[in-house]
């Protein structure tokens, strides 16, 4: 079976505000987006908005036992259950499956700390780093900072009790997690699933980990493909999820599909010149892509990748605007594929374009595709 997948609700938070509306606005603005260089300098991030937690997490207790990324995460997944009128269902919710791509919590920073100072000078770095690891880090914190607790929060919170999963590896989580969704409800496995996923940017364990890569960019704002060498991306404290039903199960609830998701595109290419620019045509080609309206590209900014990428777009769609989620929101990791989904759902529901490839390339590895259009 191969039914059409259409979206029915759409929550997003970032930098930019909340809801589709707000980014709309900002997307057409076209302004940079608010960031902060001063918090971690030299490396700058783009801060979350300033949320009332309360309007979907209405239980402090909730709230306080989560940590940002959690709560980012779990008030986007309210504002897609709210736009796809099924907040207050519970038989919908009871039965309704849920796909997340997430990223891990927060470390112990002081442990973290004592850990890297002790490195530098230890005879034996490799022996050291394993003793201190299981003689320092407490279980119970480890515990509460597991991926899949966004998941567990989202049950607890909004009522969604159907089977759950969890995605976690950077950009090609958040792919992944469409993918199967968008599979599972094509095939007639499952008739309604919400999927997305949360990062938080503001965390310096976070920071560390990308500056010690070498993928966080330094100093100001510059436009995802405007940055040289050695560019970079710059983290964004962001939150998408998406409703996704069959067009014939939300036809019979009498819901408005915003736009249909095709067959999402995956795959994970070696790294050489040229190696993006042929993985994204031939994921084009698997995404049944011709001619979109517009592109919305996860870009990261780090170099080489960009820019190959930047060219291998302006060839595939010539006539295509294409709008950098780096220049709206900042970078995301598994959170990407939803937003870039989520926006161009909103943009075909509004009716500023009929059909948008979205694409994301990850960081290090995996590219992915899909294509939504107008239902």
């Amino acid at each position: 079976m191969t039914r059409p997948v259409v979206v029915t609700g759409i929550g997003l938070v970032s930098c930019a505000g909340e809801g589709a509306a707000a980014h709309l606005a900002a997307l057409a603005e076209g302004a940079a987006p608010r960031t902060d260089t001063d918090s971690f300098a030299p490396y700058a991030i783009h801060p979350a908005p300033a949320i009332a937690w309360d309007r979907q997490i209405p239980k402090k207790s909730d709230q306080r036992q989560m940590e940002a990324w959690q709560r980012l995460g779990v008030y986007a997944a309210g504002l897609a259950l709210d736009a796809a009128g099924v907040k207050e269902d519970a038989a919908f919710k009871q039965a309704l499956h849920l796909v997340v791509a997430a990223g891990g919590g927060e470390r112990d920073y002081a442990v973290d700390g004592t850990i890297l100072t002790g490195l530098r000078d230890a005879p034996e770095p490799g022996a050291y780093l394993n003793e201190r690891l299981q003689n320092d880090l407490r279980p119970t914190l480890f515990l509460a900072q597991l991926s899949n607790l966004l998941a567990g929060n989202i049950a607890i919170v909004h009522g969604v009790t159907g089977a759950s999963r969890t995605f976690m590896g950077e950009e090609a989580a958040g792919v992944d997690a469409l993918r199967v969704a968008q599979a599972r409800i094509a095939s007639g496995q499952n008739e309604a699933m919400l999927v997305g996923g949360s990062y938080s940017a503001e965390r310096p364990d976070a920071l560390l980990v990308h500056a010690m890569g070498g993928f966080a960019k330094q100093g100001a704002f510059e436009p995802v493909f405007a940055r040289g060498a050695p560019g970079g991306f710059i983290l964004a404290s962001c939150a998408a999820f998406l409703m996704l039903e069959s067009a014939e199960h939300a036809a019979a609830r009498g819901a408005k599909a915003l736009a249909r998701l095709g067959p999402v595109a995956s795959g994970r290419s070696r790294r050489e010149p040229g190696g993006v620019a042929e993985a994204l045509a031939a994921r084009w080609t698997e995404a049944s892509l011709s001619a979109p309206d517009a592109v919305i590209s996860g870009a990261t900014g780090v170099a080489p990748i960009t820019a190959e990428e930047g060219e291998a777009l302006r060839h595939l769609a010539p006539s295509a605007g294409i709008h950098p989620l780096g220049d709206l929101i900042g970078h995301g990791l598994e959170v990407a594929a939803p937003f870039g989904a989520a926006l161009a759902a909103a943009l075909i529901a509004e009716g500023r374009a009929n059909d948008v490839a979205v694409t994301t390339v990850g960081h290090r590895r995996g590219e992915g595709i899909m294509r939504l259009s107008r239902p």
